[in-house]
């Protein structure tokens, strides 16, 4: 790939901005070899104003998503892009959340490039197992485990029941819940579906993918062992 349309895919600007770079010789080697629009380069060797380039396409992020923000990427309130540097958004493909997590809910969200990978992620197919930690409006009855487990709780709207899923009381009000789908809402829906109202969600784990000590509001790239974590 030529140079220029390297850097634009990577939101640097327009491939007349990218040129305009050159020309004022601000694309260098590490070496500090100024480049010009017909050089050839590696991604990893590449500085422009003596930094290193943004993540190369394919990349995978993991951000710890505040309350707050809405993956999108035209929502009037504020959205996960304000979290990342602003030219993630005009990246060509554009860096996308693998799947979503509604305004309120928090933690682990996955972005990538990659379209492949995405769909891999989200496919029905994959049994990816999703770990969430819910706060309630009311206390646990103890029947919400086996209702849960069984494979045959129906949402409202729905015209299929929910895969077994796999909950866990953490205290009279709070409770881990493990699920291999990624219905519209779906942890709401289903506290709602026997009498109860979740008041705040955290998405903890994707596969064997867990944030570690990534801060709110912070993200970081991925590498390709983290990235088999998700279908460990």
């Amino acid at each position: 790939m030529r140079l220029v349309r390297l850097i634009a895919n990577l939101g640097y600007g327009s491939q007349r901005d990218v040129k305009m770079l050159l020309r004022a010789g601000r694309v260098t080697r590490r070496d500090g070899t100024i480049l010009s629009d017909g050089d050839k380069a590696e991604h990893e060797d590449i500085l422009i104003d003596g930094e290193e380039l943004d993540p190369p396409q394919g990349c995978v992020l993991m951000l710890n998503k505040p309350a707050g923000y809405t993956c999108s990427t035209s929502d009037p309130g504020r959205v996960v892009y304000e979290l990342l540097p602003e030219r993630f958004e005009y990246r060509n493909p554009i860096i996308a959340p693998v799947g979503r997590l509604d305004r309120d809910t928090t933690g682990l969200l996955l972005l990538t490039d990659d379209g492949q990978l995405l769909h891999r992620i989200i496919s029905p197919k994959a049994n990816v197992p999703k770990v969430y930690e819910a706060e309630l409006a009311r206390p646990l009855t103890g029947d919400e485990k086996d209702i849960f487990a069984s494979g045959t709780l129906m949402l409202k709207s729905e015209k299929t029941p929910l895969l077994p899923a796999t909950l866990e009381a953490l205290d009279e009000k709070k409770a881990r819940l493990t699920i291999q789908e990624g219905r519209y809402h779906q942890i709401r829906r289903m506290f709602a579906a026997v009498g109860n109202h979740v008041e705040t969600l955290h998405r903890a784990r994707i596969g064997a993918l867990d944030l570690g000590d990534l801060e709110e509001g912070d993200w970081r790239l991925l590498e390709g062992d983290e990235v088999a974590k998700i279908f460990a």
